[in-house]
């Protein structure tokens, strides 16, 4: 039996540091991990008395709203509005019955998304916080049931629309069928009159009606209230007002105590 050396037994020791040390993680190395739990791998194994088994890492859902918000088409800015943040102390009555009546719906969209009155509308006076309410709403929506919703702000929706037609079937398809269609500023005034195309209405239309026919809902917001929609084009007015019935609030009253970029001016 060879005799081994101090030597020896110091160059060994030296060696398995420095093995040991190479099993270890480069810390110069930026973690590249969108969940450094998983390791991005959707899941991990834990073990549970004598059993190692595969737990799903909660990081799923996270990843599957992730995605929603990406198709939505709500911008980044929109992405950041909520219940929490849109305030109501000091405002206007309808102010506060538009934010509870948002709430509701949110609250009450497992119950009512398969009936023909599934749907909610905020219409009435700009600036008020029919966007931001809806917004708030929509977003509840995707991170807290999963729920998929396309955005679609009507005057500069139909503009890109018509600069390149080749969009339309697949965008007018994609307002079909999503499961929530946030339909904003519908027929929105210029000027003090309500404006749209007969082309505009004539393809809102095929939409809404189709949503209507199978119970698909829409959340609506317009500075017209009901009649002035009706009048608009009566087969598509009542059918949104009807989807409406239950989740429907008109902002009404002065611009100065209603409309929160007016805040603080005399």
């Amino acid at each position: 039996m060879t005799k081994r050396t101090i030597d020896d037994v110091l160059k060994e020791l030296e060696n398995k540091s420095r093995l040991s040390q190479a099993d270890k993680p480069d810390e110069s190395v930026p973690n590249t991990y969108d969940c450094p739990r998983c390791k991005d791998e959707f899941g991990f194994i834990e073990r549970r008395g004598d059993m190692e088994v595969w737990v799903a890492c909660a990081c799923r859902e996270w990843r599957r709203a992730q995605r929603l918000f990406k198709s939505s088409e709500i911008t980044e800015e929109f992405k950041k509005l909520s219940f929490e943040n849109f305030r109501t102390a000091g405002k206007h009555q309808s102010v506060k019955d538009a934010c509870e009546c948002a709430h509701e719906y949110v609250q009450a969209y497992p119950d009512v998304c398969g009936r023909r009155r599934n749907s909610i509308a905020l219409l009435g006076n700009p600036g008020s916080g029919k966007t931001h309410l809806l917004t708030a709403a929509a977003n509840d929506l995707m991170r807290r049931l999963h729920v998929p919703v396309l955005y679609f702000p009507f005057v500069e929706g139909f503009n890109d629309l018509k600069r390149d037609f080749t969009l339309l079937e697949d965008k007018l398809n994609r307002m079909k069928q999503i499961e929530v269609l946030f339909l904003d500023d519908l027929f929105k005034p210029a000027g003090g009159k309500p404006r749209a195309t007969e082309w505009q209405i004539e393809q809102t239309y095929s939409i809404v009606n189709y949503r209507y026919l199978n119970h698909k809902p829409i959340l609506l917001s317009s500075e017209l209230e009901a009649e002035e929609i009706v009048r608009m084009d009566e087969a598509l007015g009542t059918r949104l007002l009807e989807m409406c019935q239950d989740f429907l609030v008109v902002l009404k009253g002065n611009s100065f105590e209603i409309n929160h970029r007016l805040e603080g001016m005399v």
